[in-house]
């Protein structure tokens, strides 16, 4: 049983990662594999096991590090990479259900400013509307607004981020962070400061910032489906005025880009004395890992009320004009989770459902495509 607080990010992952090894001697608290909780003397003798003796600096080896900041980054990079394609993903199935532009999504507009992340989600969002009759229809308009049309640029730069993330993980992966070293080779035991998250604090608050974008470009174009515009009812209602159709899920939607702004303040900004000055400089790497596993959840859910956004703006257009394969693909496996709203009905479990169905599916698999 490990405490979520108490960790400065600096001194290594004191304290969690005291917690995360006190069962070895016998010592803390274990929940057991049928949900028990107990003291982990207990679990030791109810498994028939021996408390661990532990050697010459080895305690200090097991707690001085920076392994919470680092495993809660690893764990949440797997799922922030999912989400980067549902982020694509989502944006073609919005852009083909508001009737918008494929032209700024041409690999010639990517290719000569050249960042990889712009294109392959470019790439990405031409997979996903290819042979889409609905895309495909002449318009009367040139452009579509920004949330639409630079979906590559901006899910692009996220998608750099992760890259450089990723990197930084996998140096700490492989890396010494206790001190004293010792250097049997050289004879050498040396005090230093490996135990210093900074690295992995300012990855922490970079992720943060880069699935917020994606939120955030999703909201927009939520937004715009419930505007009324382009051939669609006010706020995807099958009768306007008499339901409110998605005009609430648009709030959550706000709500949590509003709130995952303020978490996107930089814990690596802060600072804390402590040990009577003589660490008078902390990451709070733990602190940014924390708050971007809450942006995180939060990006997960207003993509998914996109979804549901753009499978109502998707079941309002003429069936006679057909969606993209992939993207019919991804219509029909959300439809056997969320329903067509017919009128007003209560939106709490149709969101969680929604979101359920996103951060379960990988994109492709779930539309069959790419």
């Amino acid at each position: 049983v490990v405490p979520e607080q108490g960790s400065l990010g600096a001194s290594g992952d004191l304290a969690p990662l005291a917690h995360m090894v006190l069962p070895l001697i016998g010592m803390g608290e274990v929940k057991m594999p049928d949900g028990r909780r107990l003291p982990s003397g207990e679990a030791l003798a109810e498994l028939g096991w021996e408390p661990l003796e532990l050697g010459p600096k080895e305690g200090l080896a097991l707690i001085n590090g920076t392994q919470m900041m680092l495993g809660m980054g690893m764990v949440a990079l797997k799922r922030i990479g999912r989400l980067a394609g549902w982020a694509d993903a989502v944006g073609a199935w919005s852009l083909e259900a508001w009737n918008g532009l494929e032209a700024a999504m041409h690999p010639s507009i990517h290719a000569v400013r050249n960042h990889a992340g712009a294109i392959l989600s470019s790439h990405n969002i031409r997979a996903w509307i290819a042979g889409s009759a609905r895309v495909a229809q002449p318009r009367s308009y040139v452009q579509d607004p920004y949330s639409f049309r630079c979906m590559p640029q901006v899910h692009g730069a996220s998608r750099d981020v992760l890259e450089g993330v990723r990197t930084v993980f996998e140096a700490e992966m492989n890396a010494v962070t206790d001190n004293p070293l010792v250097f049997p080779e050289e004879d050498l035991i040396v005090s230093g400061g490996n135990f210093h998250g900074q690295p992995l604090a300012l990855a922490m608050d970079r992720l943060a910032l880069a699935v917020h974008e994606w939120a955030s470009m999703s909201e927009r174009r939520t937004f715009k489906m419930l505007s009324g515009q382009r051939g669609l009812p006010a706020f995807l209602a099958a009768d306007p005025g008499l339901n409110s159709g998605y005009m609430i899920p648009q709030y959550t939607a706000a709500s949590l880009v509003s709130h995952n702004k303020q978490l996107c303040t930089p814990s690596s900004a802060d600072n804390a004395d402590s040990s009577n000055g003589q660490e008078d400089h902390v990451s709070m790497g733990a602190n940014g890992a924390l708050k971007m596993w809450k942006v995180l959840g939060h990006a997960e859910q207003v993509l998914a009320i996109e979804a549901m956004c753009a499978a109502q703006a998707s079941d309002f257009r003429s069936s006679d004009v057909a969606m993209a394969p992939a993207l019919a693909g991804l219509q029909t496996s959300f439809r056997e989770v969320v329903p067509f709203l017919e009128k007003d009905a209560v939106m709490a479990p149709l969101m969680a459902a929604a979101k359920s169905w996103l951060v379960s599916n990988d994109p492709h698999q779930a539309g069959a495509a790419c």
